[in-house]
């Protein structure tokens, strides 16, 4: 298990390289100049030309990469063209935000999930499941940048109980998270259903039954846990799903975290700081695939990994 997780971590060594290589190019490729955006077009062009030297701008788009990488190995992501903040501060500032809106939706998922998920399959062919497959393919059809706007309408402007935007308590939470948490919701309720329903078919089950096990006693200590190693992997799936979104929850509901960070430093051309929120989402990306991993052998023991 040691050599494989040591592996993976070199494995992530690439991965970050790919998409750090990609974004860096695709930002070159994009309209629009950075020391424009900055100085406006109108700007005296010895001012741009002097602005453009300070950020490094004139040298060739190669230069610039091969500076760029040569830093990283330091945890040097280099300086935001707007703030002139080194990039790793500005990031180390907004991610415990993103932190925690990405970690409470998951857990507003999982909430909803299993018990929906459980009653599913324990009751097929009922009203309860039917009406739990109805709200999940609701949910699924319904984007994250219409949801969060109808969570606003709702119950900030109709019904006045939740504050629209901002950042400080708990209440400020709950819409973003619901917005990142429902569609997630939906997706691992119909898989804890189909994972479940295929392990209650199963010889052990009935062979726990005839033990002496209640039915709800041999769903909960063995069904259940062997139902939740693939739900486990699709969570861990969902994590890059969940940081993606959260540029769009971010922007709605004001937050401040990453994504709204990335969303910003995009406007703005800040090249710097788009390559650092990038990295630091595709590194969490792949660590938290990696934990999941880890996580589905601590869930069954067939699991091994050479």
């Amino acid at each position: 298990m040691s050599g494989y997780f040591r592996r993976r971590l070199l494995h992530a060594v690439p991965v970050a390289f790919g998409v750090v290589t990609v974004v860096f190019f695709l930002l070159h490729l994009m309209p629009g100049d950075p020391v424009e955006i900055m100085l406006g077009e109108s700007a005296v062009p010895a001012l741009k030309d002097e602005l453009r030297r300070e950020l490094h701008l004139d040298r060739p788009v190669l230069v610039q990469y091969g500076e760029f990488l040569a830093g990283l190995p330091r945890g040097d992501l280099g300086t935001s063209f707007r703030s002139r903040e080194p990039v790793a501060r500005e990031i180390a500032r907004r991610f415990p935000a993103t932190l925690l809106l990405a970690s409470t939706s998951i857990v507003v998922a999982l909430l909803v999930a299993l018990p929906l998920g459980v009653l599913s399959a324990t009751r097929r062919g009922t009203a309860v499941d039917y009406a739990s497959g109805f709200a999940a393919m609701v949910s699924l059809a319904i984007p994250n940048f219409l949801l969060g706007p109808l969570l606003v309408l709702v119950f900030s402007i109709q019904l006045g109980v939740l504050p629209v935007s901002g950042y400080g308590t708990a209440r400020h939470l709950v819409l973003p998270a619901l917005t990142l948490g429902t569609g997630m919701a939906a997706l691992l309720t119909r898989m804890v259903r189909a994972t479940l329903l295929e392990e209650l078919g199963k010889e052990y089950v009935t062979a726990a039954t005839a033990r002496g096990l209640s039915r709800r006693a041999a769903v909960a200590l063995h069904a259940l846990r062997n139902a939740l190693v693939p739900v486990a992997t699709v969570l861990g799936l969902s994590f890059g799903a969940v940081l993606a979104g959260s540029v769009i929850a971010e922007t709605i509901f004001a937050w401040p975290g990453i994504g709204r960070l990335l969303i910003q430093a995009i406007d703005a051309r800040d090249y710097p700081l788009v390559q650092g929120c990038v990295l630091v989402i595709a590194l969490c990306t792949v660590l938290v695939n990696l934990l999941t991993d880890l996580l589905c052998a601590r869930l069954d023991p067939r699991i091994r990994y050479g």
